[in-house]
This record gives C-alpha cells, structure tokens and sequence, in this order.
C-alpha cells in the first residue's frame, strides 16, 4: 500500500504519529522492500535521519523524500548513475533538495537513475507490474513510491522521465512548467529541457508537496464541482498508443463528460508535429556539450545508446540546432493558443502499459513535446489493462497554469 503525504500530515496534526515515527516506518518499509525492487542506490544512516526527523519543522515534517541520484546531496554520494562519478560527494545540496529540508522535509536516500538519466535500464524493478519495466529515467523515485517505501520522490524530464515511470507504475507524476522549480544542482543533460519533477500517490499529494517546497499555491482546488473545461488531445502520433490505452482515454473523456464537464476533441497543429520532430536534435546536441569532458575522458566507459545520442549531438551543426529551437519557440506559442476555451488537455501519458522485461525504459513519444513545450503535465492514476496492469493518462495545462493542471488531474483521478 502506497503512503500518503496529506495522510501522514494529517495524522501528525491529529496526534497520532510524530515526524519521527513517520520516518522511522519509512525506513522500515525500505529496508523490507529494497532489497526486491532496487529502487535505492543509498539510503542515510538511521540513527542520524531519525535525529533530524525528530527536530523537523514546517509543512512536511515527517514527510520521508528520496532524491533521483542526479541531484547533488551534501550528506550522501551523487553518483549520476554512472560509475564514472563513484563516490562523489558534492560540498551543497541542489537547490530542490535545499527547499524540501526547509520545509521540514527528511530525505531519507538517493533513488536509481539511468545513466545521466538517459534512456539505458539502470536494474530497478517495478513493484506494481513484476517482469516489467518501471519506466525511466526516473525509474528509482516512481517505484519507491509505487512499493510504499515513501511518500514522496523527486525525478526529472528530459523527454519523458516522470511522467512515464509515474504511468507504468501507477503513481502520480508532476512535471511542472518549466522553471517553476530550479535545476541548480542536478547533473545537465540538456539545459533547454531538462525539468524537476515529482512523484507521490495522489494529486493531492503531489501538490501538497509541491506547494510546501516550492512556496506556491499549488494545492488542488476541492474535487466537489470543480468541472474543468477538456480537450481530448488527438496528436500526431495517436496511433502509437495501444487500443486499451486508447479505449482508458475515450472511458475517462466519456466519464468527466456525464460528471458535467465540458469535454471537446482537439486536433494537433502541424506546429506541434514539426516540433515533436526536433526534440532529440536539441536534446543531443546540448548534452554533447554538457557532457563534452566525460564523453573526451570516458566515452569508452559510456553505453552504446549514450554514445549514439551524444555523437549525433557533436554531428549537428549549431545552424540545424538553431533552426530546431526556433521551431520549439513556435511550437511554445501555438500550444498557448490550444487552450483558448479550455482548461486542460487530456492524453497518454505512455503508449501503453509498461512493456516486458526489463531490457528498456519503454517509448517517451507522448511526452516529449510538452516538456519541449513546458507545459505542466500531472499524471492521472486508476486506469488498468486487462491484465490489471496500470495505464497512465496525463493532464496538460497552459503554461504557468500548474495548480489548475493539479486540481484538474485530481478530479479526474476521483471519477475513476
């Protein structure tokens, strides 16, 4: 059974538990279930974490968070998920990790990331779906939370890497709009696209969480009447996604309609398509230049996919990248427009449920243009394959619209 962040605050307030206790049964939890799922590569030392639990205040105290192994960590090694940075120990902490531990926050570990956070398995297994793969590249954060380990995580997206796991996982994943919350102190891939996001049961949550770290006003709006205004997102690539993903999207649509929301079909502009098209034109080559010194030193101790990715980044001329981000810029300005009239969209968040075995990460496709985009996006929870496997739905919002994104994907959630 997943834990709840809003569940444990509520229980503290009440007085049922303290943020000691809290943590002391999330530590628990992972030492029970680590060893199976692989979703850690360090957990904190007890003693000294039921200390600081003990002297947390603020919001999300007694609230345990593990951190993506791409952040920098003062008290714990930041190894990029690569063993070519084994045993570095950053001085600071990231600034995301910097404004959990301000709001009362225990981070209790560092989760498994793919290599860089690329797209190469990094071992992690998913709790919900056994055989099959837990996404990436934040494959760590989505299971922990999946497995009930914790809370509440923290990933990051580059093309599908929060949203994706949070759906074969059957989580709730936010990428919020780009640069809501800072990048400082995680390992660049690509700076035009890389975005901190977050994992937790819910999105109510999520947000709470969200909203307690970052100081905003992103907690959901009240479920009860709250009827947003949808647009079915007929993209593109529609026809990668699998007919029960197809037949879940269709089934929420129809079931928010009878709910008394307003629910209308939106087709993807060209703009859109072109931009979809160039993303890993901007995305490779920005990280054969954050990378450049590694790929110099260590290309030799890289994957062949990493290797591909950063070769064809150095083969592209700064006029072919120049050309990809002014398409981005106007695919930026037309998804605006899509939602004169509407509050959100809704659309897969994967193509389907998480594939067999654990040999990738599955297929970024209906991601990555809105994190190009920058548009929140929050996974919506409570779909399943016949299999009883999870399929994930998204809900995007207009840029900078993050809370309605929230409040949208958590009434969606209670229709299920």
């Amino acid at each position: 059974m997943m834990q709840s962040v809003t569940g444990i605050r509520r229980a503290i307030e009440k007085g049922e538990t303290t943020p000691q206790e809290a943590i002391r049964a999330a530590l628990d939890a992972i030492d029970k279930k680590d060893p199976e799922i692989g979703a850690y590569v360090h957990v904190g030392e007890r003693k000294a974490l039921l200390e600081t639990a003990a002297r947390a205040t603020g919001p999300l105290a007694g609230i345990a968070v593990g951190i993506k192994d791409i952040f920098d960590t003062s008290d714990m090694p930041s190894a990029y998920g690569t063993p070519i940075h084994e045993g570095h120990r950053p001085t600071v902490d990231a600034a995301i990790v910097s404004m959990l531990r301000r709001a009362g926050a225990t981070i209790v570990g560092k989760t498994v990331t793919t290599a860089y956070a690329f797209l190469d398995p990094a071992g992690t297994r998913n709790p919900v779906a056994p055989g099959h793969t837990p996404g990436g590249s934040s494959s760590g954060s989505a299971a922990a939370v999946a497995a009930g380990m914790v809370p509440a995580t923290v990933g990051t997206q580059t093309g599908g890497s929060v949203l994706r796991p949070a759906a074969y996982c059957g989580v709730t994943g936010y990428k919020p709009s780009f640069r809501l919350v800072p990048t400082v102190g995680f390992k660049t891939f690509s700076w035009t696209l890389d975005t901190a996001g977050f994992f937790a049961a819910s999105a109510e949550d999520v947000a709470f969480l969200a909203a307690a770290a970052t100081g905003r006003d992103l907690t959901v709006e009240p479920a009860a009447g709250n009827r947003p205004r949808i647009g079915v997102f007929r993209s593109a690539v529609w026809e990668e996604a699998s007919r029960p993903m197809r037949d879940a999207l269709q089934a929420l649509a129809d079931k928010a309609a009878r709910a008394g929301a307003s629910v209308v079909e939106i087709a993807e502009p060209a703009e859109l398509t072109a931009a979809r098209e160039v993303h890993s034109v901007i995305q490779n080559f920005e990280a054969a230049l954050a990378l450049s010194d590694e790929f110099d030193r260590f290309g030799d101790r890289m994957s062949p996919k990493l290797v591909e990715a950063l070769q064809s980044g150095r083969d592209t001329s700064p006029q072919h990248y120049d050309q990809a981000r002014r398409l981005a810029r106007q695919a930026r300005r037309k998804a605006h427009a899509l939602f004169d009239g509407i509050d959100v969209l809704i659309t897969p968040a994967a193509p389907g449920a998480a594939p067999e075995g654990l040999g990738s990460t599955g297929s970024p496709i209906f991601n990555k243009l809105w994190t190009m985009t920058g548009n929140p996006c929050v996974s919506v929870v409570g779909a399943s394959d016949s299999r009883g496997l999870p399929l994930g739905l998204q809900a995007v919002a207009a840029f900078g619209q993050d809370r309605l994104a929230l409040s949208a994907a958590h009434w969606l959630e209670n229709l299920n």
